[in-house]
């Protein structure tokens, strides 16, 4: 295996968050990091070394970009596969965008991990009000209608209750290419973050528990709050998609666990994600430590605790004003992304409580670790 030496470039697409902590991750293991975005101060170019202005499918921003950098990943998948596709016959990109391909349509990925052995919600794709009706004949309601391609924390989705809603909501997402999912009847949200090098070790950190509010990730527990078989059959299930997937990089697979003990994904995300912010401060190598070791060719390292954790997202102008609150309260762990607006919804930062190993405390205590939030 052909680690990247000491002082090479990593170029990442999209600048925000995800970007900028592992642009962090990269520089504490000798790494430079290089910005492909069209966002000026975007939050991840405030901790690179460099930065390239320009779109996603800018074929000279992209070559600017390639010539600037030893090897490729991306943040998030709201980018460009043409693009990433131009970037691959320049330099390595990790994951590749093939991979990208897959999580970017709902249609695509649900296949995928139908034929990978996945369980999932039943779904069908729709294209036509005709074939919504159809769908909902066959899955029933509730079910929930979103759109193929884009959408994330709750947007291009609308919950069907009853039949009168089917026209509304078809007009309302206003894409060609739609997915029904049949509702599923679930004891709580899961994920798990896998990592996958270039010699396919794979390691995976533990189950966390995602609670949400108004369809954003509000808190992660972690560990999850769910039997030693079911963790170890989502961290399988994860590892094995990730392996399907020929996965170099990192990968979060995000899972329902139903109310008769099984578990079903929900849905992919070949990149850093929120729900495993928590292992900055709980682990030994964080998710984006894994992130930058896989793309660049390290060896990767056990991925366990130290720690368990509650990570709690800041999000909009309210939760960002109580920083000076959150840096004067013992335990809490702060992070802020350095974004300049605090709009409704918007991702701003989050706040990490660490307790020992086994001393996860139950709803009470775990509001009480987090005051003033």
């Amino acid at each position: 295996m052909n680690a990247l030496p000491p002082n090479s470039t990593i170029g990442i697409v999209g600048g925000g968050q995800l970007g900028r902590m592992s642009a962090m991750a990269a520089a504490r293991l000798g790494y430079r990091c290089h910005i492909l975005t069209p966002e000026a101060d975007s939050p991840a170019s405030q901790v690179s070394a460099g930065v390239t202005l320009g779109d996603y499918e800018d074929e000279a921003a992209l070559r600017a970009f390639a010539a600037a950098v030893d090897v490729i990943t991306f943040e998030f998948e709201n980018v460009s596969a043409k693009g990433l596709e131009l970037l691959a016959s320049l330099k390595p990109v990790r994951p590749g965008p093939d991979v990208l391909r897959i999580s970017q349509d709902r249609v695509v990925e649900k296949s995928f991990l139908n034929g990978a052995g996945a369980p999932t919600a039943p779904w069908r794709a729709v294209d036509s009000l005709a074939a919504l009706e159809t769908a909902v004949g066959e899955l029933g309601l509730p079910s929930i209608l979103k759109t193929a391609r884009g959408g994330y924390d709750g947007k291009g989705q609308v919950m069907l209750r009853a039949p009168e809603d089917l026209a509304a909501a078809f007009a309302e997402l206003g894409a060609e290419a739609l997915v029904l999912e049949g509702f599923v009847n679930f004891a709580c949200e899961i994920s798990v973050v896998v990592a996958r090098g270039l010699d396919g070790e794979t390691v995976a950190f533990d189950v966390v528990e995602n609670q949400h509010r108004d369809h954003i990730l509000d808190l992660t527990l972690a560990p999850a709050r769910i039997g030693a078989d079911l963790a170890l059959e989502a961290q399988d299930l994860a590892r094995n998609v990730a392996e399907k997937l020929g996965l170099v990089g990192l990968l979060a697979v995000e899972m329902f666990v139903t109310s008769k003990g099984g578990v079903v994904v929900n849905e992919i995300a070949p990149r850093p994600h929120n729900s495993g912010h928590w292992t900055i401060d709980a682990c030994p190598a964080s998710q984006f430590e894994m992130h930058v070791r896989a793309v660049a060719g390290l060896p990767l390292p056990e991925a366990s605790r130290h720690s368990d954790a509650v990570m709690k997202n800041l999000v909009g102008e309210a939760e960002c004003a109580m920083w000076p609150e959150i840096m004067a309260t013992p335990g809490l762990i702060g992070h802020l992304y350095g974004k300049a607006e605090a709009r409704a919804g918007r991702k701003m930062g989050h706040v990490t409580r660490l307790f020992p190993r086994g001393a996860l405390p139950g709803p009470f205590g775990v509001a009480a670790a987090l005051r003033p939030l």
